[in-house]
């Protein structure tokens, strides 16, 4: 059979060589006092822009799951409409959110994950991984919606050179799942912590966190040794041993703990400006990964954009490595049985706006 190229740019942009440009996830979700809940998540890749758009999809859109020998996969029709953020590709959505309230979303998982081997004549039920999220928004309203239905599907890789992914779905119930692909075998796991990185997996992530059962919010309490008066420099102390690195792990951590002392707010909108504070210290320095004088291409941030969804308000808010101003999409004003297909870059202009403060 043929082989088609147009992948090839994708490929070489996800391929997991040694050594690897980060490919970095944090997941954090909030609810507010209201009962509302909110995920949002940054997406890091420190080699190259990854071009990303937002992607409005209306119902009834139909398309076809790439496989490694082409466009010739599943033929999935969208049942809800949706918009979604992409990368590489606009085929290739990253996070989103459908007019039902599913929020879905993929996060790097190099090394761990293994999906099936591709059979070409099963290509009519095998999906690429990275248009997961596309078919699930499409398709379900419910967490036992999306179990349902990739229990029927093949999830397939299209580069073996390429990273595998894992997935976070959370519907309006603020039920939340975490999907990895392991020996090639699919399990779902209920994420009640809200919280999700990058390898290794979910639940060595959470047996993790047991290592730092010491931290507690707040500062630690003056004490004496042998005479001597110890006493904290500053607050937070009680934090001492919170990880700062950026490894999957150490983020992890940080995640958890930083989520789970922020105090409640009242609205889902307050809880939304309250996820993009939170991950400001996931922000990456688009250096850290790289020896010294191999530097990637001109980026301002590994972080290239950073995502919250109000799924019970059907909003997604974003902002980019070049434009920090907090943008939102609010399904709400979108007909999607009468809206056409449309692809945009996140960014009309790249470059951060700076407004002059006006003297007199």
């Amino acid at each position: 059979m043929k082989r088609t190229y147009f992948l090839l740019p994708l490929a070489a942009a996800l391929v997991a060589v040694v050594p690897q440009p980060l490919r970095a996830c944090t997941g954090i979700t909030l609810r507010a006092a209201d009962g509302t809940g909110v995920v949002a998540r940054t997406i890091e890749w420190g080699g190259s822009d990854l071009n990303s758009r937002y992607v409005v999809v209306p119902r009834g859109y139909a398309r076809r799951s790439f496989t490694p020998d082409g466009m010739d996969g599943m033929l999935f029709t969208a049942r809800y409409g949706y918009v979604g953020l992409s990368v590489e590709r606009e085929e290739f959505v990253a996070e989103g959110l459908n007019e039902e309230g599913l929020s879905a979303g993929l996060f790097y998982f190099p090394g761990y994950g293994e999906y099936e081997a591709y059979d070409p004549a099963r290509k009519e039920e095998s999906i690429a991984d990275l248009q997961l999220v596309s078919l699930v928004l499409g398709a379900c309203r419910t967490i036992d919606e999306v179990k349902e239905l990739l229990g029927n599907v093949r999830v397939i890789g299209i580069d073996p050179r390429a990273s595998t992914v894992h997935w976070r779905f959370a519907d309006v119930s603020g039920r939340q799942v975490v999907l990895e692909i392991v020996d090639r075998h699919a399990v779902f796991y209920e994420n009640e912590l809200g919280v999700l990185t990058n390898s290794p997996g979910f639940e060595w992530q959470l047996t993790n966190l047991n290592n730092y059962v010491n931290l507690y919010p707040g500062s630690a309490p003056e004490r004496r040794m042998e005479g001597v008066r110890l006493a904290a420099f500053g607050a937070g102390s009680g934090m001492l041993g919170l990880p700062g690195d950026v490894t999957p792990p150490s983020r992890f951590v940080r995640a958890a703990f930083y989520q789970t002392t922020a105090p409640q707010r009242a609205t889902a909108f307050d809880a939304v400006l309250q996820c993009f504070q939170i991950l400001n210290n996931f922000d990456i320095p688009v250096g850290v990964e790289f020896p010294q004088g191999e530097l990637p291409a001109d980026i301002p941030s590994a972080t290239q954009w950073t995502s919250a969804t109000d799924p019970a308000g059907r909003t997604i808010y974003y902002r980019t490595m070049y434009d920090s101003t907090i943008r939102s999409i609010d399904l709400r004003a979108i007909d999607f049985g009468q809206v056409r297909y449309r692809s945009e870059p996140l960014d009309e202009v790249r470059r951060q706006p700076v407004v002059p403060v006006r003297i007199g």
